[in-house]
Parts: structure tokens; C-alpha cells; sequence
């Protein structure tokens, strides 16, 4: 069943185990299949990778790094099990990436995420995601279809033709962005039209500000939304309107500091991190450059896995500081070198229009300013630039995934 099961209910504890018996084969199918994997999994013995602590001794696979790969071995850079020629179809993003779709049932999990918000058997689905160049449109297509639900494949613009297709059709839902739905609801009021059978949405693919989802409300249309991405479908859901999302039952989520492999502790703020089980492109620790939390807890719709407080902002901070590069990962290799420090963070600010950085760290106890020497001395060696060093209180520093800090636009 591709919604609320035994897999959603059953204890964390059990699904994650179901999860990571699988995930042996799922490597050694990738290190075998997918040439970019070949070389990323050559030392590792998939066999011995069956807990959350030796799955995170793997390497990452960074989003931001596909686009070189590709154009270096196109056009999947080696990460794909199959050949152009072999898809059932294939897809560009932005970038341009590219994505393929292989002879899996194409649903990338969708029906979880649409069943979750109320959509059921029967129910006339207009689909506002494009349909053109990018999978959006046909995952939430194939998603609705699993559930039994007619779609109209209504894609983006036109909106006073959305309008009068809602109306003729007798759409009872939406999937798409929220700002379209918006838009499409503003013509029919000024068209005069009514669209009483508009009762639910599954949004995704930007921000939902709660004024927003009140408005919606207002209009006596319930707003859920979806976390997902073109290579990887669904991450995470939402059960309750603004109760988190619960990660996908059919993916595997972790999430670590920003410009490092390491998870962070539960409730930080980290990157996102997705390893799949699809089997023509098979992700394993998939930086998004996303950043999210996890929430205490199961949702109060009786959903066990995992949830996450949804988008918090991206990952790469990485940031140009007097004409050089500055990067998460060096800022972590700062921290590496002096392990009594906490959390760390690098504020850069302009003082009479030049540029300044200054590292704040935690670390407990008194003033420590041979170790404060010692820190901006590997700061100025790691990064090429001088920079101050300022120590604080363990737990002063702000829980929001930020490592680099640009607050010159501030000052």
C-alpha cells in the first residue's frame, strides 16, 4: 500500500531496521551498477553497512558537485545504473541536470505524501506543476493515478484557463506551488467563478507562509505540504498542517553539519542528507544543501518515522571574504584542529568598508587567550586570512546551521 500502512505505524525502531536490512544490497548494487560509485564504494564492504553509525563512514555525494560530474561523464556523471537509451524518460533541471526515470513504478513515493493530505480514490486532481523539462508535474501525476484520483495536467501560466478547467472538471484538489494557487484563486474571483469542490492541496517547491495557508483556509481549502527533489522524489511529508513533516517511509535521512560528513545531535540544525533505494538512480548520502531539524516525537496522526521541522535554509555558505573563498569545510577544520571547542561560527562583517572576520567558539571554562592565539593562527594558515577569535559560553551560539555568517550587507 503506498499510504498509511503498517510501514508508517509500526515502531521506528522496526522500520528503520526494515530499512537498514536493505541497505547491503542497495550499496553493493550501486558499487557494482553505477560507475561513480565504482570509485566512491571501491574500499568499502557493503555488507558491513548495516547501522546509521557506519553509514555516515561513507562518503558524501554533494548536489552542488553533480553539474561538474556530468558535464565531465555525461549526462548522468556515472551515477546511473542504466543508459539514456534505457529510460523511460528523462529529465533537466535547472543547472542543466539531469535526471533519469527508470522502469520503476514512477510514483517516487508521491502517493504517501497526497494520501497524508486527504486526497483519495475518485478524487479530480489539477495538477499545476510544469510537466515540461522537469519531473515535477509527472510525480505528482504518477502519485495521484496510484491513489485511484483523474488528473488534469494543467502545468503553469493560463490562468483563466486553469480557472475554467477547475470549474468544469469539478477539481476537489491541487498539487503544485502555492503562489499559483493563489493566483488561480484571485482570477476566478475576478472572473466571477465559483470552485466549490476545491477542498485540499498538496503544495511544494517554495515557502508556505501561515498567512498564506489562512488564507487558503479561509477559502475552505486545507494546505499540506511536500519536501522532495528531482533526483530524489519524496523526502518528507506533512500529516498535520504545520506539524513538521515526517521523512519519507521509503528513504533514508540524516543530517549533518554543514561543510562536513558528520550528523549533528537530534534537534540541531543540519544539511540534508538522503540515501535512496531507486534502483536506476541509486543516491547514496546525498547532500541536498538543504538544512532542517529534527522535531521530538511521533506526529499526532500516528505516523512513527522520523520528522523534521521542513526547509530552514541552504547549506553552502561558502562566502568571499577580501577576493578569497571561504568555506564551511575550512571553518570545520579550524574546529578539527582544537577538539575542547563547541559550536563554531565565522561572523563576517565591514568595518570602514573593508572586510573582517572574526570565529566565535564555544568553550567551556575561563578566558583561554594562548588558545584564542592558537585558534587564529590556524584560522589565518587554514583560510589565508586574518581573523579574530572570540570564545563564549557552551550553548550561546544560535541552534540555525549557520557556519559562516555574512553580515556585511548588515552593517
Amino acid at each position: 500500500m503506498p499510504h498509511l500502512d503498517a510501514l508508517e505505524t509500526r515502531p521506528h525502531s522496526e522500520r528503520l531496521a526494515a530499512l537498514l536490512a536493505r541497505l547491503p544490497a542497495q550499496l553493493a548494487h550501486a558499487k557494482t551498477c553505477s560507475p561513480a560509485y565504482a570509485s566512491l564504494l571501491a574500499d568499502i564492504d557493503c555488507q558491513r553497512i548495516t547501522s546509521l553509525a557506519t553509514l555516515a563512514t561513507l562518503p558524501l555525494t554533494r548536489k552542488s558537485a553533480l553539474l561538474a560530474a556530468q558535464q565531465a561523464s555525461p549526462p548522468f556523471g556515472g551515477f546511473a545504473t542504466l543508459q539514456p537509451g534505457q529510460a523511460v524518460r528523462l529529465f533537466a533541471s535547472p543547472g542543466p541536470l539531469y535526471e533519469p526515470q527508470g522502469d520503476e513504478a514512477y510514483n517516487t513515493r508521491m502517493s504517501r505524501a497526497l494520501y497524508a493530505a486527504g486526497f483519495r480514490s475518485g478524487d479530480v486532481v489539477h495538477n499545476g506543476f510544469s510537466y515540461h523539462f522537469t519531473p515535477g508535474g509527472w510525480m505528482l501525476d504518477a502519485g495521484a493515478r496510484a491513489l485511484g484520483c483523474a488528473v488534469f495536467p494543467g502545468g503553469t501560466g493560463q490562468t483563466e484557463l486553469q480557472v475554467q478547467a477547475m470549474r468544469d472538471l469539478g477539481a476537489s484538489g491541487y498539487t503544485g506551488t502555492p503562489s499559483f494557487l493563489k493566483l488561480i484563486l484571485e482570477k476566478a474571483d475576478e472572473l466571477g467563478i465559483a470552485l466549490p469542490q476545491l477542498n485540499k492541496a498538496l503544495v511544494s517547491g517554495e515557502a508556505l507562509p501561515a498567512s498564506l495557508r489562512s488564507w487558503f483556509a479561509g477559502r475552505g481549502i486545507t494546505v499540506y505540504q511536500c519536501y522532495a527533489t528531482a533526483d530524489l522524489g519524496l523526502i518528507a511529508y506533512e500529516s498535520a498542517p504545520g506539524g513538521g513533516m515526517v521523512v519519507d517511509e521509503g528513504v533514508m535521512l540524516e543530517l549533518v553539519s554543514p561543510g562536513s560528513a558528520t550528523p549533528v545531535a537530534d534537534g540541531e540544525v543540519g544539511e540534508v542528507v538522503v540515501t535512496s533505494f531507486s534502483a536506476a538512480y541509486p543516491l547514496i548520502r546525498f547532500a541536498t544543501g538543504d538544512l532542517s531539524a529534527t522535531l521530538p516525537g511521533p506526529s499526532p496522526c500516528g505516523r512513527s518515522n522520523t520528522r523534521i521541522q521542513g526547509w530552514l535554509g541552504r547549506a553552502d555558505q561558502s562566502t568571499k571574504v577580501k577576493g578569497m573563498f571561504v568555506h564551511p569545510e575550512q571553518v570545520h577544520a579550524v574546529a578539527a584542529r582544537h577538539p575542547a571547542l563547541g559550536r563554531v561560527r565565522l561572523v563576517i562583517q565591514q568595518h570602514n568598508h573593508l572586510d573582517c572576520m572574526t570565529l566565535h567558539a564555544e568553550h567551556p571554562g575561563p578566558h583561554d587567550a594562548t588558545l584564542a592565539d592558537n585558534i587564529a593562527a590556524s584560522l589565518r594558515e587554514l583560510t589565508k586570512l586574518r581573523g579574530e577569535v572570540t570564545l563564549c559560553p557552551p550553548g550561546s551560539l544560535p541552534n540555525d546551521g549557520k557556519i559562516i555568517a555574512d553580515e556585511r550587507s548588515q552593517t
